[in-house]
């Protein structure tokens, strides 16, 4: 197996820095992503790599929760997770360019998660990461487009 990845960019209309500060409040999660409803810090966290934070996930088929770790957390630059001991990696990647920012959000379904779902799913496995993927590639622009308006209204 191989692993998935997709990703994609938006200029936001804001420093690095205050782009960094909004992606990398895990808190505020449910404001932009059309399917994880809330995430919140585990024992004290406060975002600086190897922090935990744990998150409720919502579709129409099911809901449920998931256990992140902080794996980059470089202000005005970088910040990533992984999800439930590696099996997905997301990650916002900040540029300076004319204008403000180049948020990028990228998404890694592992060899890890793929094997996960492999075992878990059996022969229905591909349709259910089919289904995930699905998922990841309409989000992903939907998120960035929502970080894009919350920074450039100010929202909180």
């Amino acid at each position: 197996m191989s692993s998935l990845r997709l990703s994609d960019s938006v200029v936001v209309a804001a420093s690095p820095e205050a782009v960094y500060d909004v992606v990398s409040d895990v808190t505020r999660t449910g404001e932009w992503s059309p399917q994880c409803r809330e995430c919140w810090w585990l024992d004290g966290g406060t975002g600086a790599v190897g922090d935990e934070f744990g998150g409720r996930q919502e579709t129409p088929e099911r809901t449920w929760e998931t256990r992140s770790r902080v794996e980059q957390a470089d202000r005005g630059r970088a910040f990533a997770w992984s999800v439930n001991d590696r099996k997905v990696l997301w990650r916002y990647d900040l540029e300076p360019v004319d204008g403000g920012t180049r948020l990028t959000e990228s998404w890694e379904f592992t060899d890890a998660g793929l094997q996960f779902m492999a075992d878990k799913y059996g022969p229905d496995a591909e349709h259910e990461i089919a289904t995930r993927q699905a998922a990841a590639r309409e989000g992903v622009p939907a998120t960035l487009a929502a970080i894009r308006r919350i920074v450039e209204g100010g929202g909180r």
